[in-house]
């Protein structure tokens, strides 16, 4: 039998990580991998050889350069600079050397700050950004643009397949606890988590709590994406166009900012009070995709919030406590 040979482009960031543990397991798989050392994804000479020095059959495209509200409004440039290098030359580069599979992940801030609720995959370009990300947002619908329009114009004289999803909010092993530049789960795990070590009384949570948010595991992300790259395209066209062609993941329901912080709380064991404070921005009410198409192709989340929270701090006290 001949084996699957697979590039997992950004293999050590958290979803690409998951992804080569995920599909390192299966023996008929080759895993391709190359450090940011080896191989620069913004040079598009580089990824061009890379690719065509290799005989590849898929490439999962993860690699990006991400971070929290902080980081995207002090460095927009970089975000949108960087994003759109790496994606326009993998997908380009995936072409010219005729790799039939490609998985673009992209992220559910591509869709308008007041989108309806849950957000379908239709909702994209039919309202404003959320300002503080819009750079990131642009490269990533870009990318979803990018695979869609090889598709079009390439995909039945060439056979080319090149798929796109977009995941809800994500944390896991593997997370970013940066205290300026991350995300909100690994924030606030490092938050309570620095409280208790030096007995503090209370934490600060920024924001009223109210606003609703959506997470997913890493490891679900990863299971979602191999899932969709390999679910046989008849079925995904379907339920999908040749210009609306992404697919959501999330996780189904949501939780308020008040009751996620109040489980990292107990999770962590931090003792004392949580202080919401009201003058900081809460951003959007409610964000939840709709993940309807995954769910009717056959794919359901499997690890819950307590579940997935309780490991991810394992993870921290192992790397970071």
């Amino acid at each position: 039998m001949r084996m699957n040979k697979i590039f997992i482009a950004g293999h050590r960031g958290m979803v690409g990580s998951s992804i080569n543990r995920i599909l390192s397991t299966e023996p008929n798989n080759t895993i391709l991998t190359a450090s940011r050392e080896e191989l620069d994804l913004t040079n598009q000479t580089q990824v061009f050889e890379f690719i065509g020095d290799h005989d590849i059959d898929q490439i999962y495209l993860a690699a990006a350069k991400v971070g929290g509200i902080h980081a995207n409004n002090t460095y927009p440039a970089d975000f949108i600079y960087n994003n759109l290098m790496i994606e326009a030359n993998v997908i380009h580069a995936s072409y010219l050397n005729k790799v039939k599979k490609l998985l673009f992940l992209g992220s559910s801030c591509i869709y308008p700050k007041f989108a309806n609720q849950p957000i379908q995959e239709s909702a994209l370009l039919s309202g404003y950004l959320e300002s503080t990300n819009e750079p990131y947002a642009i490269a990533k619908i870009a990318g979803i643009k990018l695979c869609e329009s090889y598709n079009r114009q390439y995909g039945q004289q060439y056979g080319i397949d090149y798929r796109s999803i977009m995941p809800t909010n994500l944390y896991g092993p593997g997370d970013n606890y940066h205290p300026d530049n991350s995300h909100v789960v690994p924030a606030l795990i490092r938050r309570f988590h620095e409280a208790k070590t030096k007995n503090l009384d209370e934490v600060i949570v920024w924001g009223s709590g109210k606003p609703r948010r959506e997470f997913l595991h890493v490891d679900d992300m990863a299971r979602a994406s191999i899932f969709l790259n390999n679910i046989e395209r008849k079925e995904l066209d379907v339920l999908t166009s040749s210009m609306c062609s992404h697919v959501n993941a999330g996780f189904g329901s949501d939780v308020t900012i008040k009751e996620l912080s109040e489980l990292i709380k107990d999770i962590v064991d931090f003792k004392g009070k949580i202080i919401f404070d009201s003058s900081k921005p809460d951003g959007p009410p409610k964000k939840l995709v709709d993940s309807k198409i995954l769910n009717k192709l056959g794919w359901e989340a499997q690890i819950s919030l307590k579940e997935g929270i309780s490991e991810s701090y394992n993870d921290f006290l192992e790397n970071y406590g």
